[in-house]
C-alpha cells in the first residue's frame, strides 16, 4: 500500500488516500516462446508462457500480459493455442496483444480465454477500432499498448513492435485512445 495525498473540492483540503500495489508480469512472446533482450532486439529465449504465467500465478502476481512482439511486424497468425494453454492454468487476468487487428480477431483471443485484449499498431492505423472493440466487449476488456519512446521534449508513438515511427504524440494518443473506449492505457 502507498499513502498519497489528493485534493478534495468538497473539503477543500488535502486528503490520505491509501492506493494498492498491483503486480503485473509483461511476457514478450516471439514464435511462441517468452522472450527478453532490450529494446526488442538482442532476444534470448525465457521459457514456454503458459508455464511462466502459471509461476508468476502461484508467485501471486496480479495480472499477466503477453504481448506477441513480432505479430504485427510478421503479419503473423494469433497465438490462439498459447492462450488456451495459458488459461488453464492460471486463475488471475490474463490480457493478449500482438497481431489483433479486428474484432474478429480479438473475439478469438477473448474465446480463448484471455480477459482483456490489447492493441497497438492497429488502433494507431485504423482508432475506430478502439471504439468498435469497447462496443464489441467493454472498454474493461480494451488495452490500449503505446509503445513510446522519448525525443527532445515529448513522448512519440512507435508501431511494430518499436519500428516504425508514427507522428503521434504518446501523450495526446493516450488521452484520444481513452475517449475511444479504451478502458486501460
Amino acid at each position: 500500500w502507498n499513502l498519497f495525498e489528493i485534493w478534495s473540492l468538497e473539503l477543500g483540503a488535502f486528503i490520505p488516500v491509501m492506493l494498492a500495489k498491483r503486480i503485473i508480469a509483461c511476457l514478450d512472446v516471439k514464435e511462441g516462446r517468452v522472450v527478453k533482450g532490450i529494446n526488442f532486439v538482442q532476444l534470448k529465449d525465457a521459457g514456454d508462457p503458459a508455464e511462466l504465467a502459471a509461476a508468476y500465478n502461484r508467485e501471486g502476481v496480479d495480472e499477466v500480459i503477453f504481448r506477441d512482439i513480432t505479430a504485427s511486424h510478421e503479419r503473423r497468425a494469433l497465438i490462439v493455442e498459447t492462450v488456451l494453454r495459458t488459461a488453464r492454468k492460471v486463475f488471475i487476468p490474463l490480457a493478449v496483444g500482438g497481431g489483433i487487428r479486428s474484432v474478429a480477431d480479438a473475439r478469438s483471443i477473448l474465446t480463448s480465454g484471455a480477459d482483456k485484449i490489447s492493441v497497438n499498431t492497429a488502433a494507431v492505423a485504423d482508432p475506430k477500432l478502439l471504439t468498435q472493440l469497447s462496443e464489441e466487449f467493454g472498454s474493461q476488456a480494451v488495452v490500449l499498448a503505446i509503445d513510446a519512446r522519448r525525443e527532445e521534449n515529448h513522448w512519440q508513438v512507435f508501431t511494430y513492435g518499436g519500428r516504425k515511427r508514427e507522428n503521434l504524440s504518446a501523450v495526446e494518443w493516450a488521452v484520444e485512445g481513452e475517449a475511444r473506449g479504451a478502458g486501460e492505457i
